[in-house]
């Protein structure tokens, strides 16, 4: 892709973490979100993260001050009529993004491919939400995404191979490799690590293993770059939940059912480290 204009809606720690890489490739960034406040406080918070990047040495202030002038802010869906591609990052609610991407529909020109960063919800319910289903993908980036290498693709039964090469090229041009999934309740990806990170979290609710013994087994084991219950901590136990029933209801497969120590810890506010306390403390 040409280096245009990306539009991201959602300026949660995936939005900004896409607007960071967007931008650091050389696109033009505007970030959304429901008021000024919130979004400036994302890019507030963009700040410091790519200000460390230059306290490591893997950025030079120069670099970091093009790529902070790249991004804009918005909480008026209408800018997005600005951009040449468009990715969806609002929380995990099939209802609030099929919502999302009617808008969009209305306010995009017909050639812009819409791309939605869930990691569950079905594609094709939010593609129907438009009048351009065939342009309206899925590209779930992986947390934290300025780390992490892959992308997932996920094609709908109406998605173009336009639209699908186009979010292909598109994340090449940011450095990511990719893979294409079906549109199915939680992908490959989504598919394949919920049920590990149950199994986890039942073994420890089981007193079978203590925590820092399961993901040190995982660790040093299996090469994993951290065990499963750091890693749940890491994605927010609120999140896993919400996936975790939701897959739980399309296939009624035990291996998705959420434990009841999940359910208590979401209810307890132990969301993991953005509440500073989930398995582990980070206060």
């Amino acid at each position: 892709m040409e280096k245009g204009t990306v539009g991201i809606v959602g300026s949660g720690t995936m939005g900004r973490g896409i607007a960071q890489i967007a931008a650091g490739a050389g696109y033009r960034v505007i970030i959304n979100d429901v008021s000024d406040e919130l979004v400036c406080r994302s890019v507030e918070r963009l700040g410091k993260d790519v200000a460390r990047l230059v306290e490591k040495g893997k950025l030079d202030e120069v670099a970091m001050g093009e790529l902070l002038s790249r991004v804009r802010t918005s909480s008026d869906l209408r800018d997005m009529g600005e951009a040449d591609i468009i990715i969806e990052a609002i929380f995990e609610d099939l209802d609030a993004k099929k919502q999302l991407f009617a808008t969009l529909d209305e306010v995009c020109p017909e050639d812009v491919v819409l791309g939605s960063n869930s990691s569950s919800l079905s594609i094709l319910d939010m593609a129907m939400a438009t009048k351009r289903p065939e342009s309206v993908v899925g590209i779930h980036f992986f947390n934290p995404v300025p780390l992490m290498k892959g992308v997932e693709l996920v094609c709908t039964i109406m998605t173009s191979f336009n639209a699908l090469e186009t979010a292909r090229q598109f994340c090449a041009s940011l450095g990511k490799e990719t893979w294409v999934a079906k549109d199915a309740p939680g992908f490959l990806s989504t598919r394949l690590l919920i049920p590990y990170l149950l199994d986890a979290m039942r073994l420890l609710e089981s007193g079978f293993a203590g925590k820092e013994d399961i993901d040190k087994c995982c660790v040093l084991s299996f090469n994993y770059p951290m065990g499963p219950l750091t890693l749940s901590d890491l994605i927010g136990l609120d999140v896993l939940l919400n996936i975790a029933d939701g897959m739980y209801a399309s296939f009624k497969d035990p291996k998705f059912a959420a434990p009841i120590l999940l359910e208590k810890m979401v209810r307890a506010g132990q969301l993991g480290r953005k509440a500073g306390k989930g398995f582990y403390d980070y206060r």
